[in-house]
């Protein structure tokens, strides 16, 4: 790939673990990630476990919740407030006295909304080629390659690219292929290149804009939550079996091959960017 064939193309923050987020044209890039991306999440009282849209058997409509902050976040002030809507419409903010109970009244589990995770905390995630066997639900750590206290699955920062995405289409054109089923923190632009074209990027580092510069760690592992119905995206199994199984590249945190779509990455230098800005893989011309 050459210097000049990527940019940004769009930016996503996620202020609550697995709810809809907010779609960005900037942001700024921390050591932690997306300022205010995962700054949140839901805690199951009764388990302890972070919760996740991973295990859909258990939270059917928690991948419907939208959550946005209530004012422009930044370093210097520190995180706002969030509004949290739920799919009926309710309206809650995270700082109200009465948060807690309306969340777990909705979903009818007492939960808690936090800013900070539980020590070696744990999601459970829900494995639908074992559906009705005693392993269909795992444990799964939180957090694997970012800072303790975070809601991050395993990396603070997440890119797909346009390929991927036409290249998954390709393969099954009935599915609608969009940037929200994946959550993303960056879409790149890598218009005139074909085929799961960040699978080349791992082990790189990447410079987007004047002054960030991403390494690239692994692909992005894909589970049961890109099939799931969110916004006006319906529910469809086949995203995973005929678009995203096409792709199993080799997975270093797991030492195996598995079906993945986009890259995680670790930020070595932050930075704020923009939609438009040029992404340079160093080393590369």
């Amino acid at each position: 790939m050459t210097n000049t064939s990527a940019k940004v193309a769009t930016l996503w923050r996620y202020p609550v673990k697995s709810m809809m987020g907010e779609e960005l044209n900037g942001a700024e890039i921390t050591g932690h990630g997306l300022l205010g991306d995962r700054a949140y999440a839901l805690v199951d009282v009764e388990t302890g476990k972070v919760i996740s849209a991973k295990n859909p058997k258990k939270w059917p409509d928690f991948f419907a919740c939208r959550a946005a902050f209530t004012a422009p976040i930044s370093t210097k002030d520190g995180l706002h407030p969030i509004w949290i809507t739920l799919p009926d419409g309710t309206i809650l903010r995270s700082d109200r006295s009465d948060v807690n109970e309306k969340l777990s009244q909705h979903l009818g589990h007492k939960v808690e909304l936090k800013t900070k995770s539980p020590k070696e905390a744990q999601l459970e995630q829900y494995w639908p080629e074992y559906d009705g066997e005693a392993n269909e639900i795992s444990n799964e750590a939180v957090a694997g390659d970012a800072a303790q206290g975070t809601f991050f699955d395993y990396s603070p920062f997440h890119l797909l690219t346009t390929s991927s995405l036409e290249a998954m289409q390709r393969h099954y054109p009935q599915g609608r292929f969009e940037a929200r089923r994946f959550r993303p923190n960056m879409m790149v632009d890598t218009s005139g290149q074909e085929g799961f074209v960040e699978n080349a990027w791992v082990g790189k580092t990447l410079k987007i804009g004047s002054s960030l510069r991403l390494q690239i760690t692994d692909p992005c592992p894909r589970c049961v939550m890109p099939t799931l119905a969110q916004g006006d995206l319906p529910q469809d199994n086949g995203i995973f079996k005929n678009g995203i199984a096409k792709n199993k590249p080799m997975v270093p945190f797991a030492g195996k091959e598995l079906p993945s779509v986009g890259v995680y990455a670790r930020i070595l230098t932050s930075g704020w960017v923009k939609k438009g800005d040029s992404i340079v893989v160093e080393g590369e011309s």
